[in-house]
C-alpha cells in the first residue's frame, strides 16, 4: 500500500479554505485550490506521501500487471482506468461537456495531425479517451446539469415573460422535445453581442422580479442573476435556463454520461470520472471556448431524474464488508472504468475490506488505519489523504480509533 497525496490544481474558481482545511493545511491559501487529484493521469499524477520525487504513475508504469492485475492491465493498455478528485467550486465552473469515446479519439487524432501542441491554451482534446463522471456531494453542491424537460422549460420562460426571449420561446414550444432544445441553444449561444446584451439585461429583470416574489423558479433566478454578476454579457448565463438547476445534499450523486452539458456552481465533492481531461467549453470561464465543438459533442435529449442512483450495500464484493457500525452505499453507474461507494464508520471499528485491488481509498472525515499482510504496521490514512491498494496487495483490513470516519473507495468493477 502507498499513502498517497493529492496533486493540487489551482483554479480561479476555486476555494482558498476547503481543501486545505480538509487536509489540515493552513488557510487561507495563497491560491485558490480547485482540486485534488487522485490517480495516475501525466496532467498531475498523485504523489507518494513518503517520496513526492515518485508518482502514482511511476508506481503503475514499472510494473503495470503487478499493480493493476492482469484483466484490468490488459483491458485498459496498462493505465488506471479512472480519475478520482476532491473538488472545490467558491463560483461557478464553465459550461461543459465531455466526448464520447469515438468522439474523442478522432478529436486527438484530428489535433494532433493539425500539429496542435498538448499543452496549447486551445487544445481541446488532451487524450483520446471519453470521460463519463459522477460527482457526490460532501456539502451541499449546487450544479446545472442535463436540460430540463421541454415543457418546465417553456413554464420557466413564461413566468419569466421577456418579450426579448419570446421568438426562442417559441421555437421550443412548436418543437418540444430534443430538437426544440437544440434549435434554442443553438440561436442562443450564437446571439450577436448586441442581442446577447438586450436579453440579458431583460432577462435580469424578470429575474429579479422572480427571486422578489419568492416562487417556484427562485433558485434559477437568483442562479442566473449570479452567473450574469461574474461574467457579464455571456450566453452562457442564457443557455443555463435550460438546465436543470440541482442542489445535492451530502452523499447525492449526479452522473454525467458523454455530451451531456452541466456547469458545477458551489460546494466540495468527490468526483470520479474515467481517466481523461477532455472538456468541451461554451461560456462562463476564462479559458478556451469552442461553440462548434461542442455543440457537436451535446446530447440534447431531457434529463428527467438528474440524481444517480445508489443502494445500501449488503454484499462485501462492494467495498467494507458489513458490520455493525458501518454503513455503505455504492453508486450504480454504467460504465466499465470505475464505481464508487462511501462507507461511514462509527468509532473503534474494524472490517475486512471485501474487494480486490487495484483500488484507492480515499479519507474524507477522520482517519482510518488500513492493515494488511503485505502492511501489517498499518497505514494510517487521515482526512483529505488517500492509499493505493494494488492488485498483488492482500485485502487489507480498515478500523476507526476514536472518532468516526468516511471513506469512498474508486475501484475497477
Amino acid at each position: 500500500m502507498y499513502l498517497l497525496d493529492g496533486a493540487i490544481r489551482n483554479y480561479a474558481w476555486g476555494s482558498h479554505q476547503e481543501l486545505a482545511a480538509l487536509r489540515g493545511a493552513p488557510t487561507p491559501t495563497e491560491h485558490p485550490e480547485a482540486e485534488m487529484w487522485f490517480g495516475t493521469h501525466s496532467g498531475d499524477p498523485a504523489l507518494l506521501a513518503t517520496d513526492n520525487d515518485r508518482t502514482l504513475r511511476d508506481v503503475v508504469a514499472a510494473d503495470p500487471t503487478h499493480e493493476l492485475g492482469s484483466a484490468t492491465a490488459h483491458t485498459f493498455a496498462d493505465n488506471l482506468p479512472f480519475l478520482l478528485k476532491l473538488l472545490a467550486a467558491e463560483e461557478p465552473l464553465s459550461l461543459q461537456a465531455h466526448p464520447s469515446l469515438a468522439q474523442a479519439q478522432e478529436g486527438y487524432a484530428r489535433e494532433n495531425a493539425q500539429g496542435v501542441p498538448l499543452d496549447a491554451p486551445d487544445r481541446n482534446y488532451h487524450d483520446p479517451n471519453h470521460k463519463p463522471e459522477l460527482i457526490v456531494g460532501l456539502t451541499r453542491f449546487h450544479a446545472l446539469a442535463g436540460f430540463r424537460e421541454p415543457q418546465r422549460t417553456l413554464e420557466l420562460f413564461d413566468a419569466l415573460n421577456v418579450p426579448q426571449l419570446q421568438p426562442y420561446v417559441e421555437m421550443l414550444r412548436a418543437e418540444p422535445d430534443a430538437t426544440g432544445i437544440r434549435a434554442v441553444m443553438t440561436t442562443l449561444i450564437t446571439l450577436t453581442a448586441d442581442q446577447l446584451w438586450e436579453c440579458i439585461t431583460a432577462t435580469q429583470e424578470a429575474a429579479q422580479r422572480l427571486v422578489a416574489a419568492n416562487g417556484e423558479w427562485v433558485d434559477e433566478s437568483v442562479t442566473f442573476l449570479g452567473l450574469v454578476s461574474e461574467y457579464g454579457n455571456d450566453a452562457g448565463a442564457l443557455c443555463a435556463l435550460l438546465l436543470n438547476r440541482i442542489t445535492l445534499e451530502p452523499g447525492e450523486a449526479i452522473f454525467m454520461k458523454s455530451g451531456m452539458l452541466h456547469a458545477y456552481l458551489h460546494g466540495v465533492g468527490v468526483e470520479i470520472m474515467a481517466n481523461s481531461d477532455n472538456v468541451l467549453r461554451g461560456g462562463l470561464t476564462s479559458k478556451h471556448i469552442d461553440v462548434p465543438e461542442l455543440m457537436h459533442v451535446v446530447q440534447f435529449d431531457a434529463l428527467l431524474d438528474p440524481i444517480a442512483p445508489a443502494e445500501n450495500v449488503v454484499l462485501s464484493s462492494h467495498g467494507i464488508v458489513p458490520a455493525e457500525g458501518i454503513e455503505t452505499v455504492e453508486y450504480l453507474i454504467p460504465v466499465p472504468e470505475f464505481r464508487l461507494s462511501r462507507s461511514h464508520l462509527a468509532p473503534c471499528r474494524e472490517s475486512h475490506l471485501g474487494i480486490e485491488g487495484p483500488f484507492i481509498v480515499l479519507v474524507t472525515e477522520g482517519t482510518v488505519t488500513l492493515t494488511s499482510r503485505e502492511c501489517p504496521e498499518g497505514l494510517s490514512v487521515s482526512a483529505g489523504h488517500a492509499a493505493w491498494v494494488g492488485a498483488w496487495e492482500d485485502r487489507p483490513t480498515i478500523a476507526t480509533g476514536e472518532n468516526s470516519a468516511t471513506v469512498f473507495i474508486a475501484r475497477v468493477p
